[in-house]
């Protein structure tokens, strides 16, 4: 099982995000090119030609930005022929650095990218991907040692959760978006700790193969689909305890990414319990208990006690 992974990071600005979303997909060995190969003449049906071939980018930001929702609704709905073609004449004039789109090319290109992205959610539906996801608030505290993140954890937990869904010789490869290389070493030097140093961890890694590995993601389809859907789950879907407003627009994509939500319910041999697991989770403190504890600690030791004189006065 391949498990690829992609954030969508909070920002300022009119196209700045409200969360942090660390999002992660799995696919089946045996679904994976069958539907890379889907998408691809999807790219085609929609577009007219590859989306790789053009300035924008297979991502949540490029196709679901607002300014797409503006154009789309700037005329009528298009047929599909009639629509293709003109957005292939308006990427050409694109190819060929001229800027005299004209009106219905705009709107037609805004209409292809909606359409595209939910036909890119029926396919995903069609092959059996299964999303997860962990949403974080934009103001939650990280934690000061060199632990791995609790977002990063709580996704494997989920991963590991399904996992064992699966046949019993089921193993979990985990794939990232790459980034700064020192960045791609310290996430592997904390995975690497958190999956042979914790009881947790070395539990997983019964399932999840602990070492993983990074692509481009402008190279990898798989992981702009987790980033098409952590984009999604960031504006258009609200789960427990996110206040943040969504875009109205964005909210139908947010449910598609919700059908596709890992559930399952897990069971205690002990004392006979049963409880529901999300795929999804909402954390607003990245930082281990122990860490909250002592900050907790030390948080009483500096607040003043009842009889407490401030500096520089004394009784009597």
């Amino acid at each position: 099982m391949l498990f690829f992974v992609d954030e969508s990071l909070s920002g300022v600005g009119p196209d700045g995000t409200p969360y942090n979303v660390l999002c992660g997909v799995a696919i089946k060995e045996l679904q994976l090119w069958n539907l890379i190969q889907a998408i691809r003449s999807a790219e085609k049906e929609y577009f007219g030609m590859p989306l790789k071939s053009t300035d924008d980018e297979f991502k949540g930001k490029k196709l679901l930005k607002r300014k797409t929702f503006r154009l789309a609704t700037s005329a009528e709905p298009i047929a599909l022929d009639e629509r293709t073609k003109l957005v292939l004449s308006f990427l050409e004039k694109g190819q060929r650095k001229e800027n005299k789109g004209s009106r219905m090319e705009f709107a037609a290109y805004g209409q292809a990218k909606i359409a595209f992205v939910h036909k890119v959610f029926d396919l995903c539906q069609a092959h059996q991907v299964v999303a997860f996801a962990s949403i974080v608030s934009r103001d939650a505290k990280v934690p000061s040692g060199n632990f791995l993140r609790k977002d990063y954890s709580y996704l494997f937990q989920r991963f590991f959760y399904f996992l064992e869904t699966q046949q019993p010789d089921e193993r979990g490869i985990v794939v990232f978006d790459e980034f700064e290389k020192t960045k791609c070493k310290l996430l592997g030097d904390q995975m690497s700790h958190y999956f042979s140093e914790t009881i947790r961890g070395r539990a997983r890694s019964s399932r999840i193969i602990p070492e993983p590995f990074f692509v481009m993601s402008d190279l990898t389809t798989a992981t702009q689909i987790a980033d098409i859907c952590a984009y999604c789950l960031n504006w258009g879907l609200r789960i427990p305890g996110m206040r943040e407003p969504t875009r109205p627009e964005m909210e139908p994509y947010g449910k598609r990414v919700e059908e596709m939500r890992f559930f399952a319910r897990r069971y205690s041999e002990e004392d006979g319990r049963e409880w529901p697991i999300f795929g999804f989770s909402y954390i607003d403190d990245l930082r281990p208990k122990e860490e909250k504890v002592q900050d907790f600690i030390e948080g009483l030791r500096k607040k003043p006690q009842q009889g407490d004189l401030p500096l520089g006065k004394e009784k009597g």
